[in-house]
């Protein structure tokens, strides 16, 4: 799933992932196991991108990509594999030029007893995901200092290792990739060449300073080249913080950074920015998170978070002329992306994916997201992607993925299917829980997979303590027919009292029928 902010999202997914892979280790679960997923569901629940082309579906999630071609009938998933590992996915995109998917990865890094996010490059496919090539993260040497811009020589901070470092977004123009990253700032790089030797060169690329509205090669300047203040140089350039970009043509792009919006209309030489203070109608925040453009009625969205300024707020921002004047919405709304539909434009926010067909005017939130056939409800608030595919629109979170195939003319209107990542039952006799571990804070519910093996039963699912004392009745001879599936109750967190529970081990049993009743752990981690 692009931005600063999702530095601290990511990293909670990423860090869950692996301390979930070492608790689930002392119990004696493999890496087979934990990476054999139905391929009627992605590898993960954490969706953070959702790129559709055709017939084709690609996702960006914290346990890799994972690719439909059928509209989310079956899923071929790239996690444990040779190209992927156990890589999360921060940035996925399709250049269409060279039809080539491109896909940047990322884990946390383990210093000083902080959880901090690493680049691990990028992966492409020229073959839509049959054989996969790996790029390293861009970095410099030590001796480079020095960028030339004009007839300028600016000092510029060589970024040199890979924390901090990850690529939150990528764009292309005719053969040129053009990377968004924290610590190493705006970059680009060849796309032949990149694909024939994958050690290619990344070129820094130059955007205004914070006191600087505007910069062009014919300028005489003097500033450095870093996101923040150190050894290197005194200089806090919250505009050299690089977190989305997108390209309207091969001539036109925008940057998103902490300091606002940053527009070139010359292949990314001479850079406008737009932000809070140097406009008359702005956008609402300087922390520009994503950036989107609507083809179908040629409008740019940006979602914009409050940053340092008294007048700051978070919201939505979108221009329909190119960034000279701007309209805000959704005000104090999170929004981490954009997808579009026609002229429907759905922003997915911590509060619920909100739609527009009328340029911001009015927003619609989806009714209840219920699977017709599974009756599996996405209980979440927050989204993070969204993208339509014919009458379909897709919706991805942090606890699973939807679709619609919405009725024509309508919004929100037609059949739900949920789909979540679960390891396939061994037997009529196993059961299981996921995520597990579990945070009440983070999840929206723990889900339990069981089997009645195809006999209509009344099933009751009681959670205990470490110590066997009661927690909570979830159900209790609620009927049941089915062979293998994923329980439609979940359990939030809470005991009978309503409270969310401390963290460590919990127990549940689920009694089916007259059958010995299952038993498993779960851990709740806070």
């Amino acid at each position: 799933m692009r931005y600063f902010f999702i530095v601290l999202i990511c990293t909670l997914c990423i860090r869950i992932s692996l301390d979930a892979q070492t608790l689930l280790n002392s119990y004696h679960i493999t890496e087979h196991e934990l990476s054999k997923v139905s391929a009627s569901n992605p590898a993960s629940n954490s969706i953070s991108d959702i790129l559709t082309i055709g017939d084709t579906v690609w996702l960006g999630t914290s346990r890799g990509v994972s690719l439909s071609t059928d509209r989310g009938d079956t899923w071929t998933n790239f996690y444990g594999t040779a190209e992927f590992g156990t890589e999360s996915i921060s940035a996925i995109a399709f250049d269409n030029n060279t039809k080539t998917i491109w896909a940047a990865t990322a884990h946390s890094f383990e210093k000083d007893g902080q959880s901090l996010p690493e680049g691990s490059g990028l992966r492409f496919s020229t073959d839509f995901g049959q054989t996969w090539k790996l790029v390293s993260q861009p970095l410099d040497n030590d001796a480079d200092t020095v960028e030339l811009y004009g007839s300028n020589s600016l000092r510029a901070l060589p970024v040199t290792v890979a924390v901090q470092n990850l690529i939150y977004d990528i764009a292309f123009t005719k053969n040129t990739i053009w990377v968004a990253t924290f610590a190493g700032g705006l970059r680009k790089a060849r796309i032949d060449s990149l694909i024939l030797n994958q050690n290619q060169k990344w070129q820094r690329v130059i955007l205004p300073p914070d006191y600087l509205n505007s910069i062009k090669p014919t300028d005489t300047l003097n500033f450095c080249l870093q996101p923040v203040a150190g050894s290197f140089c005194n200089e806090d350039n919250y505009n050299h913080r690089v977190f989305s970009v997108i390209s309207i043509n091969d001539s036109t792009l925008y940057v998103g950074t902490a300091d606002g919006i940053n527009k070139s209309t010359d292949y990314g030489v001479s850079w406008k920015k737009f932000n809070r203070t140097n406009q008359d109608f702005p956008i609402s925040g300087n922390f520009v998170v994503a950036l989107g453009y609507n083809d179908y009625d040629k409008t740019l969205w940006a979602s914009t978070w409050k940053a340092d300024g008294a007048t700051e707020f978070y919201g939505v921002s979108s221009s329909t002329d190119g960034g000279d004047t701007w309209q805000t919405f959704l005000d104090d709304e999170k929004a981490h992306n954009f997808g579009f539909k026609f002229d429907n434009v759905i922003a997915p926010t911590d509060n619920g994916a909100f739609r527009t067909r009328n340029k911001g005017l009015t927003w619609i939130l989806p009714n209840t997201i219920t699977d017709e056939q599974s009756k599996l409800t996405l209980s979440t608030n927050i989204f993070y992607a969204a993208a339509s595919q014919g009458n379909d629109v897709w919706l991805g979170s942090g606890d699973g993925l939807a679709k619609i195939n919405e009725i024509p003319g309508t919004v929100w209107e037609g059949k739900w299917k949920v789909f979540f990542a679960s390891i396939p039952l061994e037997s009529k006799d196993e059961s299981y829980v996921f995520p597990n571990p579990f945070s009440p804070k983070v999840n929206e519910g723990l889900k339990f997979k069981y089997s009645t093996d195809g006999i209509a039963a009344d099933v009751t699912i009681r959670i205990y303590d470490f110590s066997m004392n009661y927690v909570r009745t979830l159900i209790q001879n609620a009927p049941r027919n089915i062979s293998t599936d994923i329980e439609r109750v979940t359990w939030d967190g809470k005991d009978d009292a309503g409270n969310i529970v401390s963290n460590g081990v919990y127990f549940y049993r689920i009694e089916i029928g007259n059958k010995d009743p299952l038993y498993g752990k779960i851990i709740v981690m806070q």
